[in-house]
């Protein structure tokens, strides 16, 4: 409800980002509960209008900025062509530019070269531990590194895809 009601401003309001802060800190079952949001809303992105996009995104970048939920919950994104859709790619960019307003650019390529978020997932080859910003900067062909680069240089982040140079000498 609160993320509904966030949406349908006309500008977001930072009350919104604050109340959802609150019940984070108040119960993990919030936590929980608007990170799995996220992932309902990412999953059906496309379905909102530019408004509405901007003001969730906003509110998410909020929640993350302040430690209210997981960074993890970017496991969720595959920036390559094919798994993107311009809704998603907008929220994207905006949540990402509102993360660099509220953290700075430095704070923010620190969290995406965090070594301890790693997630776990199940695959056919049984359960496979992954980087939860993986799909973030793909590395499994050059076109998805193109794509990835040429996106975070677009939108203002240029300076971001070292993390790909570095993630990727890091492995070799």
């Amino acid at each position: 409800m609160i993320v509904e009601c966030c949406s349908q401003e006309k500008t977001f309001i930072s009350f919104y980002g604050l109340l959802g802060e609150r019940f984070c800190r108040l119960n993990k079952v919030w936590e929980s509960a608007f990170s799995d949001g996220f992932e309902e809303t990412y999953k059906t992105i496309h379905r909102f209008e530019t408004s509405r996009l901007r003001n969730i995104a906003k509110f998410y970048g909020h929640l993350l900025a302040a430690d209210a939920i997981d960074w993890n919950i970017f496991s969720l994104v595959s920036l390559t062509e094919q798994d993107t859709t311009s809704s998603s790619r907008i929220f994207l960019k905006i949540l990402l530019q509102d993360l660099v307003s509220s953290l700075g650019l430095k704070k923010l390529i620190e969290r995406f070269n965090d070594d301890k978020a790693i997630i776990s997932v199940q695959t056919q080859a049984g359960l496979v531990n992954r980087n939860a910003f993986e799909g973030m900067f793909p590395k499994d062909h050059p076109k998805n590194t193109r794509f990835a680069i040429n996106y975070y240089t677009s939108i203002g982040l240029g300076a971001v895809t070292g993390i790909l140079f570095y993630l990727t000498v890091k492995k070799i």
